[in-house]
């Protein structure tokens, strides 16, 4: 090739290199193989590596088989020791024999008792609450025992408290730290005793353990404008022992429904402490509640139906809890 055709040929091939190249736009070249890849990383998002396992995407977790066995075992226990879902004669004598009315919906605390007394509509409410916010253990004398032993709780040489004495010792000797020794004599049984045959009885039925305090709201109301009263009391060992009695002059006040009813009943004078009343008055209210059925009868009945309904409850509440595990 002669060298002036190698002159020729360089300026075409030099023009032919960089036409294109300043004829494409700046999306092409992104779009070319040099600058595809890098572009990509530097757009793409940084996300935190996190790693799932198995488990926790499980459609079913470890703990379910063995959480609805427990509530099997309980519901078991519980039908086990339950007599029956029926009501026990106590409570379905009162039930039958009563005038009142039971209305009790399953699933819920309160239970409504209603009847008629001439003119007047009665209602009375009370709720499985009062049981469940008993605490059980709680020992009352707990921290007056720990004062006592802390105080004067020393025991002598002899292992014998002098606060430990009881009537009727038939051989005592003092100590030298003033407690009485109390002979082997001592150890027969009050039973055997003749001077203690008065005071050592066998335990009754009024020795029994007392039943829990059960809040009873009676609402009393009269046709027309002539209004309600509203007492709250206490059913406990067969008393019904009144805190509060109230007077609504309209009947929807005693029992609010709404934020302004209750707003306005909260305004309102209702009467004076219970109290603070004139004892025959306090009397006269009792019988007054005595004649329209609520007398011993309903205050030894309100607390046994409370502990069947709400042993009721908990064995409904356990079918359901494990129903909704195995689901």
């Amino acid at each position: 090739m002669s060298l002036r055709s190698l002159a020729r040929l360089v300026p075409r091939n030099v023009s032919r290199l960089s036409a294109p190249v300043a004829q494409r736009p700046l999306t092409a070249l992104c779009q070319s193989g040099r600058f595809q890849q890098p572009w990509r990383i530097a757009s793409r998002p940084s996300y935190a590596a996190f790693s799932t396992s198995r488990i926790a995407w499980a459609q079913e977790g470890e703990v379910d088989q063995e959480l609805s066995a427990k509530f099997e075992s309980e519901l078991q226990l519980e039908q086990d020791m339950s007599d029956s879902d029926e009501l026990p004669p106590n409570i379905k004598d009162f039930v039958e024999n009563s005038p009142f009315q039971l209305h009790d919906t399953p699933g819920q605390e309160e239970v409504v008792l209603t009847r008629t007394f001439g003119d007047e509509k009665i209602r009375i409410t009370f709720t499985t609450a009062d049981l469940n916010a008993l605490d059980q253990d709680a020992d009352p004398y707990g921290e007056d025992k720990a004062l006592m032993d802390e105080d004067g709780g020393d025991l002598s040489d002899d292992g014998q408290s002098g606060g430990a004495q009881s009537k009727g010792t038939i051989n005592q000797g003092r100590s030298k730290g003033g407690n009485f020794n109390v002979a082997p004599e001592d150890s027969v049984a009050p039973a055997d005793r003749p001077e203690l045959e008065d005071d050592e009885s066998p335990a009754s039925d009024e020795d029994q353990e007392p039943s829990f305090p059960a809040r009873v709201n009676i609402t009393i109301e009269k046709p027309g404008a002539k209004g309600a009263i509203q007492v709250e009391s206490i059913a406990q060992d067969g008393m019904i022992m009144i805190e509060n009695v109230y007077y609504f002059p309209k009947a929807e006040l005693a029992d609010a429904k709404t934020a302004e009813q209750d707003w306005a009943r909260r305004l309102m004078y209702t009467g004076p402490p219970y109290g603070n009343l004139d004892q025959d008055l306090q009397i006269l209210l009792e019988r007054y509640l005595d004649e329209r059925g609520i007398n011993t009868a309903l205050a030894l009945w309100v607390p046994e139906y409370i502990d069947f309904k709400e042993q009721r409850e908990y064995l409904n509440w356990l079918s359901e809890m494990k129903s909704f595990v195995d689901a």
